[in-house]
């Protein structure tokens, strides 16, 4: 049997070729735009601008980078040191290279060997990673170092000649290269380690902490401006001869704190004495005094030159040498001009009566007395109890008591009662009586 289609069949309809043609997606369009929109958007968020606004931390920073010294941040994560040291890269007209330690091989800092046609003869020159020929190239610029405290020491012992003596491989830095790193505590670092002390000598070390109103203001769009210090030209010299008078005055009287390295392995990361921190110290006090910087912004860079002890025991020397002289004072007493802080006038009239012990005769004694006088009419009278004493020790039986002394009688009878009051309370709180 034969089967067949009629002819008045209708013929099957062949199905459409697949289009070569890309498919027309209507939300293409709209899509890009809306990253348009959305870059827009970032820019005006990253649209700040700046303000000469008084911030001790950055006037610290600004004094040391001017110095040509290394400093390091320390800071808890997300405080704002990496953002601090981009904008004053900015400020400054630096370019910025920054390098993340701890991804870094010790080779990356101390070059990488380039075997030539006849290393017999010539040797292995080390070749410096590209960052480094950047630097050079440009004859300027910040290197943030960031993440230190999570380098290796491996790598950290890589970088001292970077920091100390600016070579990389056989490259140097050219003088316009400012060395700023960043770390965070190792408590608060990814696998974080302890500065090694070779290292952490090499640094000033500054404490890097959040300013509420300046965060708040920053978010609003205005941030505080990193400018450098205005020296005065007039003053270097005076700068060079007050810094060399303070440091070496104080390691004179104390030798001891001219090296002494921590004990504790924590410590010896930060800021401790050896003669390269103390003559960091040196330059710092310098660019200070002919910036003309506030007491607060020394007290930041020579503590963290060489630790909390040495630096205040350096403040306290500077202190002393803007005391008045205490021959002008026994010159003309009347018209002396006494230190107002009590630590400094205490340290000046104890100056003066061992100017009368180193000489003594009677003007020089009765020209003590009305300095004392002077001390009770203008300031504590406690601070004139104990010159008192020393003064009134050094008499001559020939001398004869100056009216004055009856004007201080009674400031020093009243203060030795009050000291044996304290006295007696303390040895009734410690012996558990009564008195």
């Amino acid at each position: 049997m034969t089967l067949s289609l009629p002819l008045s069949a209708p013929a099957a309809t062949p199905a459409p070729a697949p289009s070569t043609a890309p498919a027309a997606t209507p939300a293409a369009a709209p899509a890009a735009a809306q990253l348009d929109v959305a870059a827009e958007l970032l820019a005006l968020l990253r649209d700040t601008t700046t303000e000469p606004r008084p911030d001790v931390q950055l006037e610290a920073l600004t004094v040391a980078v001017a110095a040509d010294l290394p400093v390091l941040l320390w800071g808890e994560p997300g405080i704002g040191k990496t953002a601090a040291l981009t904008q004053l890269a900015a400020s400054l007209d630096l370019p910025l290279t920054t390098v993340i330690a701890s991804v870094h091989e010790p080779s990356d800092f101390s070059g990488l060997p380039v075997i030539g046609d006849d290393p017999a003869r010539h040797g292995v020159p080390m070749a410096p990673p590209d960052w480094a020929v950047r630097l050079v190239e440009a004859g300027r610029g910040l290197l943030f170092l960031d993440e230190l405290s999570t380098a290796p020491p491996a790598v950290q012992a890589a970088l001292l000649r970077l920091v100390l003596e600016r070579r990389i491989g056989a490259l140097r830095l050219p003088p316009g290269v400012r060395i700023v790193a960043a770390a965070n505590p190792r408590a608060s670092a990814a696998d974080g380690w302890e500065l090694s002390p070779p290292l952490a000598n090499r640094f000033v070390h500054l404490q890097w902490t959040h300013d509420h109103e300046v965060v708040v203001r920053g978010l609003g769009g205005t941030w505080p401006r990193a400018t450098l210090p205005r020296l005065d030209p007039e003053r270097l010299p005076h700068a060079v001869d007050f810094a060399r008078r303070a440091v070496c005055g104080l390691l004179a009287a104390r030798p001891a704190l001219v090296h002494r390295l921590p004990g504790g392995e924590a410590r010896r990361g930060g800021p401790w004495p050896s003669p390269r921190s103390w003559d960091m110290t040196l330059s710092l006090v310098a660019f200070a005094t002919a910036a003309g910087s506030s007491r607060e912004v020394l007290s930041l860079l020579v503590r963290g030159a060489v630790g909390d002890g040495p630096g205040l025991e350096l403040l306290a020397a500077i202190d002393r040498l803007d005391l008045p002289d205490p021959e002008t004072l026994l010159a003309d007493p009347a018209g002396a001009d006494l230190p107002q802080r009590g630590d400094l006038r205490q340290a000046c009239l104890d100056a003066v009566v061992e100017a009368v012990r180193a000489r003594p005769d009677k003007p020089r004694w009765d020209a003590a007395w009305e300095l004392l006088v002077k001390a009770l009419d203008t300031g504590a009278p406690d601070l004139v109890v104990v010159p008192a004493t020393a003064l009134a020790s050094l008499r001559r039986d020939e001398w004869d008591v100056p009216a004055s002394i009856e004007r201080l009688a009674g400031a020093v009878s009243l203060s030795r009662r009050a000291d044996r009051a304290t006295a007696r309370a303390a040895a009734a709180t410690h012996g558990g009586g009564s008195w």
